[in-house]
């Protein structure tokens, strides 16, 4: 501690043990107001004019018996939801639904609908391989960098032409037709 003996432009060191004392012995006390502050206002008084608020007493101690007032209507602060007269303060998440009773559902509504399993159409051994060949050239070229092989020139067009050449024959045997087919497995036509 002796280097901060003073610091620069003449100016006495911050003593470190009086400031810590100080923050301990005033641990647990509010501070006071700053000059032209407005005093705190209780929930009570808040929808008030700014003339009829009553100040609250600074201690606590000498709180005087309170006058008993009738109080005003109970009205939500800071709400922005408005409801009708004599609904009260209930909104929709207070609302709760009715228990069911045995006469509300008919026989025709016991049961559910369960959707079947859709078909997939069946795959031609063009289209198998063409899948084979878009997804197992990367995969084959991946293996390669992985395993340290060399880069023969079957391997690189093997995984390469394998793409391109499963990817041109997806888009080629891509149904290219008008909408109005009537093929009975294109699902709901609206």
């Amino acid at each position: 501690m002796a280097e901060h003996e003073e610091q620069s432009g003449g100016v006495p060191p911050l003593d470190e043990e009086a400031a810590w004392a100080a923050i301990v012995a005033g641990y647990g006390q509010e501070p006071p107001d700053p000059p032209g502050a407005r005093p705190f206002k209780p929930i009570e008084n808040l929808l008030l004019p700014e003339e009829d608020v009553k100040p609250l007493p600074a201690e606590p101690e000498a709180v005087p018996e309170p006058k008993v007032e009738p109080e005003p209507p109970a009205v939500g602060l800071g709400s922005s939801v408005v409801f009708a007269p004599g609904v009260g303060m209930a909104g929709p998440r207070d609302h709760s639904l009715a228990e069911p009773r045995e006469d509300d559902l008919t026989p025709a509504d016991e049961g559910h609908f369960v959707q079947p399993e859709p078909e997939l159409p069946p795959a031609d051994t063009t289209s198998k391989f063409a899948w084979l060949a878009v997804v197992g050239g990367p995969v084959l070229l991946l293996l390669a960098v992985l395993l340290q092989w060399d880069m023969t020139w079957w391997l690189t067009t093997l995984g390469i032409g394998g793409f391109l050449g499963g990817f041109a024959t997806l888009v080629a045997r891509m149904q290219h037709g008008d909408d109005e087919d009537d093929d009975p497995g294109r699902g709901a036509v609206v």
